[in-house]
This record gives C-alpha cells, sequence and structure tokens, in this order.
C-alpha cells in the first residue's frame, strides 16, 4: 500500500448516524471509512448522533481514538425555521466545543452534519464534507414515494429547503463525492468536488463455481423506494417467471407479503442477518435490481457485483456509478423477463470473473479510495492538542516553538 507522506495523521469525524452496525448505504460507507482510515494509521475522533440506533461503543472505539456521542434535537415542527429539518436537529454545542480542541482536519458526513461548518471557530480549519447523494433530489424522490400525506409534505418542504442550503458547500475546501455523475454535478456548481467511491465491506471478490438455481432481489423493505421496487418486479417479472425466486431483506409491508404470497415460485425471506443474506447472494445465480430513482450509488449493487454472479439491473440503477459495463442493462420489464431466462442457461465463467475483479479493484478499492480521500485534505504540519488527553499512552502534541518562547 502507498504511505502516507506525513508521519502523524489526526481528523475528527463527524458521522450523521450511528455508523454500526452497517446495515444501510450511508453508515456502511462511514464505518468502512473509519476502519480504512484507522488501518493506514490515521487517528479518527469520531462524532456521531444517535437518535434510536443501538451503540456498539467497543466497535468503534476499536477504530477510534475517541468517540462522543450528541443527542439528535426532535422539533414538535419540523418545519420552523429556513435550515433543512436534517440539519437544523443536528446542532449540538457541544459538538462545536469538542471540534475546537485542536487544529486537526474535519471530515462532515452528508449536508445532515454540517451545522457548524461556517462557524467562526473552525474558520481555519481544513474541512470536508462527505456527500452521499444530492440531497434535494433524493427528497424530491422521497415525496414522491410517500402515500402518507403529512411525511410527502414534509419531504417537499425539506426538499427546498435542502436545495437551497446546499450552498454552504462552498465553503468547504473539499466536497468528496460518492458518484462520478454526483461529482460532476457539485463542481459545476462549487469548484471544489473530487469523486471519492463508496467505502464497503467487500475485501475480495471470491469465484463461487457451482450454478445457482434461483434469482435474488435484496434490500431494505421497510424503505419505500425497495419495497415499491420489489412490488414492481414481482408484478411485472418475477410473476411471469417459473424460476424460484427469493425476495430478501426486513421488516417488508403488509402489501408485499401479499403480493409475493400470490404467486408459488416466489419466496420473501425475512429477520435474515448480514452474513445471511451475502449468502443469498452469494448463491444466487442472478441479482435482480431495480430502481426508481438514480440517487447517490447503490451500495446493494455493489454488493451483489462482489459477492454474485450475474447482475441484471435498470438504467436507474447504474447510471452514473461507473458500473455499467458490469451489469445487463435492461430498459423495460419485458427486456428483462428475457435477459433472466437467457442468463439462467449461461455459466458464469472464470473469464467472466477474472474481468470483474481487475474492474472492482482498480475501481471500487477501499484501501486506494482512503489513500485518494487522505491526499485531498491539507493537514497542519502538527497538530496543535489545546484540551484532549489522549488515550493509550499517546503523546500530546504541542507547538513546541510556542512553548519555547514561552519559557525564553
Amino acid at each position: 500500500m502507498k504511505k502516507l507522506s506525513l508521519d502523524y495523521k489526526r481528523i475528527h469525524l463527524v458521522a450523521f448516524d450511528v455508523p454500526y452496525p452497517a446495515d444501510y448505504g450511508g453508515v456502511i460507507d462511514i464505518f468502512y471509512k473509519l476502519k480504512a482510515l484507522h488501518k493506514v494509521g490515521v487517528d479518527v475522533i469520531l462524532h456521531l448522533y444517535n437518535y434510536g440506533r443501538k451503540q456498539n461503543r467497543t466497535e468503534l472505539e476499536k477504530y477510534s481514538l475517541s468517540v462522543h456521542y450528541y443527542t439528535r434535537r426532535k422539533f414538535r415542527n419540523p418545519f420552523i425555521g429556513s435550515k433543512p429539518y436534517i440539519v437544523s436537529s443536528r446542532n449540538d454545542e457541544l459538538l462545536l466545543s469538542n471540534l475546537s480542541k485542536d487544529n486537526a482536519p474535519i471530515i462532515f458526513e452528508g449536508l445532515h452534519s454540517t451545522f457548524h461548518l461556517t462557524h467562526p471557530a473552525l474558520s481555519n480549519r481544513f474541512k470536508i464534507v462527505r456527500t452521499h447523494n444530492i440531497e434535494h433530489t433524493y427528497y424530491k424522490h422521497l415525496e414522491k414515494s410517500e402515500i402518507r400525506y403529512f411525511k410527502k409534505y414534509f419531504f417537499r418542504i425539506e426538499a427546498e429547503k435542502l436545495r437551497k442550503y446546499q450552498n454552504i458547500l462552498k465553503h468547504a475546501d473539499v466536497v468528496a463525492a460518492i458518484s462520478p455523475s454526483d461529482q460532476q454535478y457539485f463542481n459545476e456548481k462549487f469548484n471544489n468536488s473530487i469523486y471519492i467511491p463508496a467505502f464497503h465491506s467487500n475485501e475480495k471478490l471470491s469465484y463461487v463455481e457451482k450454478k445457482g438455481d434461483y434469482i435474488l432481489y435484496h434490500g431494505n423493505l421497510s424503505v419505500a423506494e425497495n419495497y415499491k421496487a420489489a412490488i414492481e418486479l414481482v408484478k411485472n417479472v418475477f410473476s411471469k417467471l417459473t424460476i424460484p425466486v427469493y425476495i430478501a431483506g426486513n421488516n417488508p409491508p403488509k402489501e408485499l407479503i401479499s403480493c409475493c404470497d400470490s404467486y408459488s415460485n416466489i419466496t420473501l425471506k425475512t429477520n435474515l442477518n448480514t452474513n445471511q443474506i451475502h449468502q443469498l447472494i452469494q448463491n444466487a445465480h442472478i441479482n435482480v435490481l431495480y430502481t426508481s430513482q438514480n440517487t447517490g450509488i447503490k451500495l446493494k449493487l455493489l454488493n451483489a457485483l462482489y459477492l454474485g454472479k450475474f447482475a441484471i439491473v435498470n438504467p436507474l440503477m447504474i447510471k452514473g456509478s461507473g458500473l455499467e459495463n458490469l451489469c445487463e442493462v435492461c430498459s423495460t420489464f419485458d427486456d428483462m423477463v428475457l435477459k433472466i431466462k437467457s442468463f439462467m442457461l449461461l455459466e458464469f465463467t472464470v473469464e467472466y470473473f477474472k474481468n470483474r475483479e481487475a474492474f472492482l479493484i482498480q475501481n471500487f478499492n477501499n484501501q486506494k479510495a482512503i489513500i485518494d480521500l487522505i491526499e485531498s485534505i491539507r493537514f497542519p504540519s502538527e497538530i496543535v492538542d489545546y484540551k484532549y488527553t489522549q488515550k493509550n499512552n499517546r503523546t500530546i502534541l504541542r507547538l513546541s516553538s510556542f512553548i519555547t518562547q514561552l519559557i525564553t
């Protein structure tokens, strides 16, 4: 691995949620970024907002110099104020105080965590914002997917606030976009964007020679985008097949359960842990993935490509991701039915696997991505540690020249 140019590096990482367990898109990127930083010798002071997820301090402390928890505020009226609710509810003053205790660079995860980005106390700090989506576009899609009036209205208002608020990104030294298309968007607006691919759980690809006898769709089935995609696939694709189909994910709505029960070849698998999901991906002959919104990058697609055999997707699933050549792209449901039938007859050959492996290792490699991220950051020549008492017998770094002046 390429060595870092400085002997000592420290970073503040501000997470919008508890990143472990790493069981959904945003926190997967954060957790495996944290692990990658630790692996190359960067000390991470982790700050995170907790609002309902289980805390696993042991796992997070394993990769962090220190971990600081903050409570996300809840407002009875989420429409108050000009800032988006996802930002204004993450405004803890203690976070600002802790960020001000040294001069290390700061990574803000998502627009969610940027409440203090422009505060004068941080004016001389190197600040990088990791974007996980073009947030106002993502919230417009949430509005379209939502059927409950209040939440639909909330998403509409939040999308407009996010569209205006995103101008705060001009105050970041670097915007680290998660997909090539997002990077182009942010660079055209703010001219400070780089592309850092999504961090993920996969360290290597493994070739499974045995042919699979089923096809799989997987995702968090409590999320409207995913369960609506599953229903669309059941009605328009899976119901037209005799091949066994598994739909895997937790907390499916009653509508999806009823829809799957109508067809003998479709099995709904719920209450699965991460390892069980990975086993299903690996043993399926085809992973079918479908989305109605082109936002960020779909980490479940990366998992399917790292772990599985063939991947059949719709255009929005791979648009702007850089993964187009590794998937079979179908523009219509009828085309998807035909492709599934034909690909079930094909062998997933070693040659096909090797080509995929070479591409993913070159373009979606955590080790390469973390070096690219670190090299985009301007680190101070010396860490000024004003108040921290570091753990594990670490030496407290101070400005030796300043101390010498005081003594003399």
